[in-house]
């Protein structure tokens, strides 16, 4: 049938099993909005406040569902404020399809009106980039941008339409959504390596990454320790793959990582890496990270093998598959020393908060209390980013939801909002300080404007609390322009912008203020004031090796 490129884009938007949107309408990308008008009964639109809202939405939508977000934005302003949500979701491996339109193909390299090249713009933050010059190819290419955003190691594809490909016509014939076919790069004796590191360790440890929940492997994984009878612990997008309350589990690893894991790795013999990277923020120091270790690194992206940090035995590959080759050759191992050397410490060296004033570790664990551990977590960059994956139970992938690799401040609320319309049988809450908040709170609107019933926990410290840490121990108390006393009233603004606001001053204030927002039905914000010298520990010095953790009684003794 002969079809214009906006109902293309439309009826591949529904191959593709599409059922939300999230954007900002302009002048070049009309045609299609004019077409989701007339498909708005199948394809749900949220019009966010800003561009960079609607791509962190569509993030947010991603993790929580495992589906491909998707997000639109009209040319030059518009497609450049995509740009920041793009670079998060490539950051954290999430599939993302951004349409963006551009200017009439004549205008072109002309400098026109709003014209911006954002193919070349996104080109270092996308799995791939298209600009779609001619209809005849543009169902095509919009169906491979699906099937590389969801491909290998998932990430987002900008497809940039010009106007009058919007207009002009050509036959379209209906497909089935298909997918890249991934060539495994290992063979049988990679995994013979593996299975014979594992049973000549009698210290394993094992490393877990965001792989094993976008590789759906949390069952395998669960398995794989038990099998294997080593201790877990996560990074921060790893939250959730592996059961919190397990007894081999040990917490975050890390700058802001537990002292047990930081100690255990750096004790193992063996450290085994499942879909995680070696980011900087987890090995700090390269050459003295699991220095007594020998290393195995499962991943599905080749690139990733030997590039911060040097493998012994590698194999690449989808991690629930290769898990599933280990686990049925994998006989039961015994490391009952081990595991009892890593329970004492545990036992130890637990996390620990002030108890006797209102902190957000305290907010955190209420909420997890309240919650029962079900909900899904989002939340901004910071000392409360920080706090939320070291106080929160998560014992289930896709609830927790945070800008690991990019550390964008502003990312929650946006993902809050495409994480409740994903998943909107689940207690969304999104977790932020004051400095984040003020970021993209324009985002209350949208949330009021379709009276989705997010959960704003402000953190409210008065500063930018994760910088005024490091100002405090390493930059002698100067705190540069991070005090943010003002007259700015975060309820009032709430309420201006459509949404129910509590302000939480005590403990005591925590679990009603919880239970209402819970009981609402509507956006909700928890103005929560903590005082503004508390600190995320432990802490990992930058550059010095983990086993350099340090925590609050340690400083103490060194200030003494």
């Amino acid at each position: 049938m002969q079809l214009n490129g906006s109902q293309i884009v439309v009826e591949c938007l529904k191959e593709q099993g599409v059922d939300t949107v999230f954007g900002y309408p302009g002048g070049s990308i009309l045609n299609i909005y004019d077409e989701l008008y007339k498909h708005s009964d199948e394809i749900t639109h949220i019009l966010t406040s800003h561009e960079q809202g609607a791509s962190h939405a569509a993030d947010g939508y991603a993790r929580a569902t495992g589906k491909v977000g998707v997000c639109m934005a009209t040319s030059g302003p518009g497609a450049t404020n995509l740009v920041t949500g793009i670079a998060t979701a490539y950051m954290d491996s999430v599939p993302m399809v951004a349409i963006t339109a551009n200017v009439f193909l004549p205008l072109l390299g002309k400098d026109s009106f709003q014209e911006v090249d954002i193919a070349g713009v996104t080109m270092p933050i996308t799995k791939h980039s298209f600009i779609v010059k001619d209809v005849t190819i543009l169902a095509d290419t919009i169906r491979k941008a699906f099937a590389i955003a969801r491909s290998g190691r998932p990430g987002p594809v900008l497809v940039d339409i010009t106007k009058d490909v919007t207009a002009n016509t050509c036959e379209y014939e209906k497909k089935e959504p298909y997918s890249l076919d991934v060539k495994a790069r290992y063979d049988e004796a990679d995994i013979t390596k593996v299975l014979e590191l594992i049973r000549a360790s009698k210290k394993p440890y094992i490393y877990l990454g965001g792989g094993a929940i976008i590789s759906d492997a949390t069952k395998e994984v669960a398995e794989f320790a038990k099998k294997a009878d080593a201790p877990v612990c996560d990074t921060l997008m790893g939250k959730g793959a592996f059961d919190a309350y397990s007894d081999l589990y040990t917490g975050m690893i890390g700058m802001h990582g537990t002292k047990t894991s930081n100690l255990g790795v750096s004790k193992c013999d063996l450290l085994i890496a499942l879909g995680a990277r070696f980011s900087d923020r987890v090995i700090s120091k390269a050459n003295m990270f699991a220095s007594n270790a020998k290393i195995v690194h499962i991943d599905v992206d080749a690139a990733e093998i030997n590039k911060n940090i040097k493998t012994t035995a590698s194999v690449v590959g989808d991690l629930k598959e290769v898990l599933q080759k280990l686990n049925a050759s994998l006989e039961q191992q015994n490391h009952s020393e081990w595991i009892a050397e890593i329970k004492e410490m545990k036992e130890k060296m637990p996390l620990t908060y002030p108890q006797d004033k209102l902190t957000c570790p305290y907010i955190i664990e209420t909420l997890d209390k309240v919650t029962e551990g079900k909900a899904i977590i989002t939340t901004d960059v910071g000392q409360h980013q920080m706090w939320a994956a070291q106080y929160y139970k998560y014992t289930q992938p896709r609830t927790f939801l945070s800008s690991g690799g990019l550390g964008t401040m502003g990312y929650g609320l946006g993902a809050s909002i495409g994480a409740k319309v994903g998943m909107p049988d689940k207690i969304v809450c999104n977790i932020g300080g004051d400095g984040c908040f003020r970021m993209n709170m324009n985002e209350l609107a949208t949330a009021s404007r379709y009276n989705i019933p997010i959960i704003q926990i402000v953190i409210n410290n008065h500063v930018l609390g994760m910088v005024r840490q490091w100002q405090t121990l390493f930059y002698g108390k100067r705190y540069s322009q991070t005090i943010l006393e003002d007259k700015v009233d975060f309820v009032k603004v709430a309420e201006g912008l459509g949404c129910k606001a509590i302000r939480v001053t005590k403990k005591e204030e925590v679990e009603p203020a919880l239970r209402e927002a819970i009981a609402a039905g509507c956006p909700v914000v928890l103005d929560c004031i903590i005082e503004e010298d508390e600190k995320v520990f432990p802490m990992v010095p930058g550059g010095a090796p983990i086993s350099d953790a340090f925590d609050a009684e340690d400083l103490a003794k060194k200030e003494s």
